[in-house]
């Protein structure tokens, strides 16, 4: 496996026979907890930034030379967007007063982005259709991670107003 492939799967992830874009998310939202743990929210959002910028380019070079498009095993987006969707999850649950907010956020961070990822509704299914190349793989995963960010932060929210 060259570098490139290995960024495109994130470490691997993305080769799982069963449910790659699931194992994606769930090797992204583990590795977004321990930069946010280690290092802080802006170093977590930075490498998110980079990823997407990476990854339209790297999604766009390795379609050029396979002419294979859009595979199942590039979970680099899912990446990205899990941790838009955790960042603003937890930004949340860091305001909130309750017992467990941050656990709650982490899952149900996941969980709505895992949500608006499969869904694809509106703008996020109009990019997946009609956008092709890197842009096109990332962004859907982008707009589906604000997407659930957003609904975790209200449903915790809404939580926060029953306490």
């Amino acid at each position: 496996m060259n570098l490139q492939k290995l960024f495109l799967t994130f470490g691997g992830a993305g080769l799982s026979p069963k449910a790659p874009a699931a194992v994606g998310t769930l090797a992204a939202l583990l590795a977004g907890l321990v930069v946010l743990y280690y290092f802080g929210m802006e170093t977590l959002f930075m490498l998110t930034l980079a990823i997407t910028v990476m990854g339209i380019f790297e999604i766009n070079k390795y379609e050029k030379e396979t002419e294979i498009y859009d595979q199942q095993y590039i979970v680099i987006d899912k990446a990205a967007g899990m941790w838009l969707s955790l960042m603003i999850a937890i930004s949340t649950a860091e305001a909130m007063s309750y017992p467990y907010a941050e656990v709650l956020a982490i899952l149900f961070s996941f969980a709505a982005f895992r949500l608006f990822d499969m869904w694809k509704p509106s703008t996020i299914g109009w990019i997946n259709r009609e956008i092709k190349g890197g842009l096109g793989v990332m962004m859907d995963d982008v707009l589906s991670g604000i997407a659930g960010g957003l609904l975790a932060a209200v449903i915790l929210m809404g939580i926060g107003r029953l306490f």
